[in-house]
C-alpha cells in the first residue's frame, strides 16, 4: 500500500444546538433524542459558511502535518456540496489557502473520507512523491427538513481534514456501492422553467427510511471490518482503535456486539457533534490524533456508509510522531 497520514483537522460550526432546543419546534425531548441515537448536541452553521469549516479544518491539518499549502499536489473534497455547485468546493479551499495544485470534489455521502483515501492512495501508487489534503465537510442543517422529527435530530454540521503522502501505513482498504434510491435521499430542487410550473418547486430536503438504514449499517460494518482485517493479515482483536462513521450510537453497539469488540475500543465523539456526513470518520479521527493516545506501531480501522448506499474501511498502521 502506499500511504502516511501525517496530519488531522477539524472544525466546527460555533452555534451549539442542544435536545433541549429542539423541543422549541419538535415533538421531541432529550430523552427521547438520547435513547435513540446517543446525541446531545450538534454544531450548526449559522454565523459560518461550508467554505469557512472546510478551510478552518484545512489550515489545521497543514500545521499538524508541519507543510504549506505550497507543498500540495492534490485536494480532494469529500462533500456533498458547498456554498455554490461551481466553483467546487475544492477549488475555493484551494484558493483561499493560496494553494496551486488541481483540486475537486468527490460525493459518496457519509463514507466519502475512506473513498477519499481509497482516491488519494490509487494517486500515490504511481510512485510519484505527493501531498495531498483530503478535507471532508458538510453541512447537513442545510439538507435536513426542520420539521422531520425522525431526521433532524440526528444531522448537524463539521469538516474534518488529513494530510496524507508516500508511505507505508495503509495496509488494507475497502469500498463498495448497492444503488439505492429509496433508503436515503436528497433530491435536487427542479428548476422554475415555465414548463414545469405544476410541479412541486419547494427545495427537496432529505428523507430516509430509518430501519432500512440501520439494517444495512449494522451489516456494512461487521463485514468491512472483518474483510479489511483479513486483507491486512491481522485479527479484530489486533486493532487498538476502531473510528466509525458518527450516525447513531446504537448502530455501532449493535455492530460491536455482533463483531464481539469491547466499545472501548470504538473512537466516539457523536454524543456532541450528531451525523455530520462525510466529516464524522476524520472528526473522530482528529479527535483522536490530539489525544495522545495514539503511539506509533498502532492499528487503526476506520469504517463508514451513507447514502448511495455506499460502504468503506481501512487499516492503518499509525506511524505519526506525537
Amino acid at each position: 500500500m502506499s500511504f502516511s497520514l501525517i496530519g488531522t483537522g477539524s472544525a466546527l460550526p460555533k452555534t451549539i444546538q442542544t435536545n433541549s432546543d429542539l423541543t422549541a419546534f419538535l415533538d421531541t425531548s432529550h430523552d427521547w433524542i438520547l435513547s435513540r441515537t446517543g446525541i446531545e448536541s450538534r454544531h450548526i452553521c449559522i454565523e459560518e459558511s461550508i467554505l469557512d469549516i472546510a478551510l478552518s479544518a484545512s489550515v489545521n491539518a497543514l500545521e499538524n502535518a508541519d507543510i504549506q499549502p505550497k507543498d500540495l499536489d492534490l485536494i480532494i473534497c469529500p462533500t456533498l456540496g458547498g456554498d455554490t455547485i461551481t466553483p467546487s468546493l475544492a477549488c475555493l479551499i484551494q484558493e483561499k489557502l493560496g494553494a496551486t495544485c488541481p483540486a475537486f470534489d468527490i460525493n459518496a455521502a457519509c463514507s466519502g473520507f475512506v473513498y477519499g483515501l481509497d482516491l488519494a492512495d490509487a494517486y500515490l501508487s504511481r510512485g510519484k512523491p505527493m501531498k495531498i489534503l483530503i478535507i471532508a465537510v458538510d453541512a447537513m442543517s442545510k439538507l435536513v427538513d426542520w420539521t422531520d422529527r425522525s431526521t433532524a435530530v440526528l444531522f448537524a454540521d463539521g469538516a474534518g481534514a488529513a494530510v496524507i503522502t508516500n508511505g507505508n501505513d495503509l495496509k488494507s482498504i475497502y469500498i463498495s456501492a448497492v444503488g439505492n434510491q429509496h433508503a436515503l435521499c436528497i433530491p435536487w430542487a427542479k428548476g422554475n422553467h415555465p414548463g414545469l410550473e405544476k410541479q412541486d418547486l419547494a427545495i427537496p430536503y432529505l428523507t430516509m427510511d430509518g430501519p432500512e438504514v440501520y439494517r444495512f449499517a449494522v451489516a456494512a460494518i461487521c463485514d468491512d471490518l472483518k474483510r479489511v482485517a483479513k486483507e491486512a493479515g491481522i485479527r479484530l482483536e489486533d486493532l487498538d482503535f476502531i473510528v466509525p462513521h458518527q450516525a447513531n450510537l446504537r448502530i455501532i453497539e449493535s455492530a460491536a456486539k455482533r463483531l464481539k469488540i469491547p466499545m472501548g475500543k470504538f473512537v466516539l465523539g457523536l454524543q456532541n457533534t450528531g451525523n455530520t456526513s462525510a466529516a464524522s470518520v476524520p472528526l473522530a479521527l482528529d479527535d483522536l490524533n490530539r489525544s495522545g493516545k495514539l503511539k506509533p506501531g498502532m492499528l487503526i480501522a476506520m469504517t463508514a456508509f451513507g447514502g448511495g448506499l455506499t460502504t468503506g474501511a481501512c487499516v492503518l498502521e499509525w506511524s505519526k510522531e506525537a
